[in-house]
Parts: structure tokens; sequence; C-alpha cells
């Protein structure tokens, strides 16, 4: 450490996910003046390395705070004393049990499911996209969106990098997504193997379902991800400017960690199949697209309409909603239990 720098340590406001540790880390760490930068989403913190002269701590949040506001987020310097709103769920409550009622009302009308892969059809894998685009488990995403867009509108260039980072999105996760589901095969997973991964999305979206209703703190660390180095290389890509960056960029959104996108590769593996690992992999990638798409061509902020903790808290309810929802057509196609939902 230099002689002219200082170790600071900031509580983060607005931290949901493991994802929060990678854009706070990439947001804060091209700033000239930080040396170092280490986010932590278990204690909701970060350690900044540098050499910020006389400024006070004080007025140092507030100053790093800016380029984290975009993304909902904010630095403090007392530990927030969280307070768990319950009224929150009189709303919350109400409202994803009747998107549960509306889900399985288009799945008993065979709308939702209209092409079905087993357990989860894409009609579903669509709607998960969808829930995971407005949560925070998409924020890395929507960082990488409002960086690309920044550097390329710097060169005047603003609508064709938008059309292939969604572009090269959609087609690596078609593609990647098809070689998942063959391997699957290649594996011979068989009905066991099957039923054990179908459990095990079952498992992933329990967990990110418990982490947006921010109440339970001991599920934070069970969130599987990709280790942080290799992410953080991943996005060191963002700062190229050649004309294909942008589709590169799309592309490598299938590896970045975000629990949704994991639960269904993991599905997709299950399936055994190229084409359908292809489809359920395309449909959750076309239910992000809309509010990404928003983000790409507006000023929208990933959590400008989201912040309260009704949103959060209806949309854990509705994730967790999908976890039993999958693991009860997992047991009744293991003959365990009669089927539910006949679809």
């Amino acid at each position: 450490m230099n002689l002219e720098s200082k170790k600071y340590i900031f509580q983060v406001k607005g931290m949901h996910c493991k994802s929060c540790e990678i854009l706070t880390e990439g947001e804060l760490k091209d700033l000239p003046q930080i040396k170092k930068v280490e986010a932590n989403f278990k204690y909701r913190s970060v350690e900044i390395v540098g050499d910020f002269g006389d400024m006070s701590e004080e007025s140092l949040a507030v100053e790093l705070s800016k380029p984290l506001l975009k993304h909902g987020y904010s630095l403090t310097l007392e530990r927030e004393d969280k307070k768990i709103n319950w009224s929150d769920f009189k709303i919350a409550l109400p409202l994803a049990l009747a998107f549960g009622v509306f889900f399985i009302a288009l799945q008993k009308l065979g709308i939702v499911n209209l092409i079905n892969s087993g357990n989860v059809s894409y009609g579903a894998a669509f709607t998960i996209g969808f829930v995971a685009s407005l949560s925070t488990c998409m924020a890395v995403v929507g960082g990488l969106v409002l960086s690309m867009s920044a550097n390329f509108a710097k060169e005047g260039d603003k609508i064709k990098p938008q059309i292939y980072f969604h572009s090269g999105r959609i087609i690596s996760f078609f593609i990647l997504g098809g070689v998942v589901g063959a391997l699957g095969s290649a594996f011979q997973l068989g009905a066991m193997g099957t039923f054990v991964l179908g459990l095990l999305v079952a498992l992933v979206l329990l967990i990110l379902g418990i982490n947006l209703l921010d109440i339970f703190h001991f599920t934070r660390k069970l969130q599987p991800t990709l280790p942080k180095f290799i992410s953080n290389h991943l996005l060191e890509l963002k700062k190229a400017n050649h004309s294909l960056t942008p589709l590169a960029l799309g592309a490598i959104t299938f590896f970045l960690p975000c629990g949704f996108t994991q639960s269904m590769q993991i599905y997709s593996l299950s399936t055994g199949s190229f084409t359908a690992g292809a489809l359920t992999m395309l449909s959750f990638a076309l239910g992000t697209l809309p509010v990404l798409l928003l983000l790409s061509f507006s000023s929208l902020g990933i959590h400008d309409k989201a912040k309260s903790g009704i949103f959060f808290k209806t949309a854990g309810l509705v994730v967790i909603f999908f976890a039993i929802f999958n693991l009860l057509n997992s047991l009744a196609a293991m003959g365990i239990i009669p089927p539910i939902i006949n679809i």
C-alpha cells in the first residue's frame, strides 16, 4: 500500500445478491484515485484503498456513491439497522397469489405451455426470465448495458451497439443452451438424474426467492455463483471499443452470476436434448429482453421502478412459487405424488 493511500470501509445500501458485488466493484475500480476495491455481499460492505487527500469519509461516501446510484446502490458509514417491514406482505402476498392463480390458469388453458419440454415449459422459462430481469440478480447485465451505452455514446454510435449486444445475448443463449442440453444427453442422466437436477433447479430458485424476501440472511452464502475473478475478467471486455465488442459482451452474459440463469441452465442439462435446451434458454433470454431494451434505449435505471420492499417481496414470493411448482412437477414425474396440475 502506498504511503498516500488509505483504507476505507463503507456499507453498501441496496445489495441483494452476489451479482451486486461484481457490479459495485466494476463501477468503483475504474475511478483514478482507487487502488483496490473489494465488495462483500454477506456484510453488505465495500473495502476501498485509495488516495483521496484530505476528503472526509462522509464526503467520500457521497462522492463514491455517484457512479452507483444509477444501479440503486449508495455508500454510508454506518451499518444499516435492518428492520423487516412485515406490512409489505399485506400487498406482496395477494399480488403473488394472484400471479400464481393466473399462471396456473394459463397452464390449464394450455397458453403458457404451448410447447412443453417436461417440467419447465418454454412459457414458464419466459416468465422466469421476465421476473429475473426485474430483480437485482440481473443487475450485472443491466450494469453492462449502461456502461456499454456510455462508452459507445461518446463515439456517437448509440443504436448499433445495442442491437449487437442483445443479438449476441439471444444467439448465445440459444446455442449454448443447446450445448448444455446435448451434454445432458452425453451423460445419460436417466430418470433419477433428471429428478435430482429438477430438485436442484427448485433449490436454486428457492434460495433466490428467500434472498429477495430479505428476511433470512443465512441464505446469502448459499447462492451459487462463478468465482469472482472469472466474472471480473469477463467484464473487462466492456472497456474495449471494437465494433464487435457489444456482440461478445452479449454472448458472455450466459456465464455471468445470476441464479435465475443458473437454474435454467441446470434444467437445460436435465433435458438431454440440444433442441429443448436451446429453446429453454432462448425463452428465458426473450423473457429478459423487454426490460433490458427499456434500459438500453431510455434513462431507465434497473432499480428505478423497483426500490420498494413491496416489489422485492412480491418478486421473492413469485420465485418461491416457481420453486414449489417445479418441485411438485419433479415429484409427479417420478410417480411419487399424483400430478397437482394436469398440463
